[in-house]
């Protein structure tokens, strides 16, 4: 475990495994999860020779929140420049990007401001385009006060995977999850377009579109409109797989991941 402290003083923890000259890997998780959704996969590549950095979020896991909770202490550029403080803070440039949600929507603010740090990028649960009611991030905590966390907890998990086995593990993170720094982050999330950063990028990307991510397959039309019939850009479906296909379709999501880095 590795710690850095950010220029607003907010204690950003990740994991580092893995072989220090093995080629570089960053798996990062999305809203109201953490490393640990990543774990197992870490463990797995940094067995394969891989460099694996693992980053908890700022409001996530291990790290720190800044105070007062403020939307704008959790905008998308303010959150992508924590990881660019882990890679500074670990060494290393460039590397295999691979983001659920959030964590795909970081990657691609920092594209066009940090192109060096990439080999290549893998998405899957983001949508490069997304466009809600701000209003609607308010539901996550009042969810939270009425239902409490377990409850909450363990609708979130029924409605993210059908695997069993995955369950337990989402319900754990979301049940320590706190909803304002949900609707903190919510807020931003609900309106954004990041598609002309990666029309823009030249680097390799592959988007592992899970065959169960409903919410996120519905929104996913303008960016797959984009992206289609660029040659840097390759769709793979991933049928079983819900918003963490790592979860619930993790031989496939591991086994595409690897094709695609060994291609590049």
């Amino acid at each position: 475990m590795a710690q850095l402290v950010t220029d607003d003083g907010v204690a950003i923890v990740y994991d580092d495994l893995g072989p220090r000259d093995g080629v570089p890997i960053v798996l990062c998780h999305g809203l109201a999860a953490a490393g640990e959704q990543l774990e197992a996969d870490a463990h797995y590549f940094a067995g394969l020779g891989y460099r694996v950095l693992v980053p908890d979020l700022r409001g996530h896991g291990r790290s720190g929140k800044p105070a007062p909770l403020s939307a704008a202490g959790f905008s998308i550029p303010r959150m992508a420049a924590d990881l660019v403080a882990m890679l500074d803070d670990a060494g290393v440039d460039p590397v295999h990007w691979v983001g659920n949600s959030l964590g795909g929507i970081l990657a691609l603010e920092l594209l066009p401001r940090q192109p060096a740090r990439f080999r290549t990028l893998a998405t899957f649960g983001t949508a490069y385009r997304l466009s809600l009611p701000r209003w609607g991030a308010r539901f996550i905590p009042l969810g939270y006060a009425l239902f409490g966390p377990r409850l909450i907890a363990g609708m979130t998990a029924w409605g993210t995977t059908r695997a069993p086995s995955a369950r337990p593990l989402i319900e754990k993170l979301v049940a320590r999850f706190d909803p304002q720094v949900g609707r903190c982050v919510a807020e931003n999330l609900s309106n954004y377009d990041l598609i002309a950063n990666a029309v823009a990028a030249t680097l390799p990307i592959l988007m592992l579109r899970g065959g169960r991510d409903a919410q996120v397959n519905a929104a996913l039309g303008p960016t797959l409109k984009a992206m289609q019939g660029r040659p840097n850009f390759a769709l793979v479906e991933v049928p079983e797989g819900g918003h963490c296909a790592n979860l619930d379709a993790t031989e496939v999501w591991r086994t595409e991941l690897l094709k695609f880095w060994r291609r590049h």
